[in-house]
């Protein structure tokens, strides 16, 4: 099973998403090809309303140890409670370009 997939099954098992995104941003990043170590989740849950962005995290945290103790470098999260998603006009805000490993080198070297 890939990690995208351990990933989705472990936040539906653990909140019951009415709305979850886990996309695999690997490519993104200086990192080898078919990589599974970037992600980015959009989770939207009954279970973060009146919660804070910071309980969401640690929550979200919590259910993903095992994968944020092995493969996992990075997880871009965007949680929201179902009136927060439902009020939102726009999708969840898009990942920043990489600038790490040999992109950042390169760049330097331009300026």
């Amino acid at each position: 099973m890939s990690v995208e997939e351990q990933i989705r099954e472990q936040l539906i098992a653990g909140l019951a998403p009415v709305h979850l995104e886990v996309v695999n941003e690997s490519h993104l990043h200086s990192v080898p090809p078919n990589s599974e170590t970037h992600f980015r989740v959009v989770l939207v849950s009954d279970a973060f309303t009146g919660k804070r962005q910071v309980a969401r995290h640690q929550q979200v945290y919590g259910l993903l140890e095992a994968q944020i103790q092995g493969p996992v470098h990075a997880l871009a999260l965007h949680t929201y409670s179902p009136p927060e998603w439902q009020a939102r006009e726009q999708p969840a805000p898009a990942s920043p370009d990489c600038l790490g490993g040999s992109k950042a080198e390169s760049q330097g070297a331009q300026a």
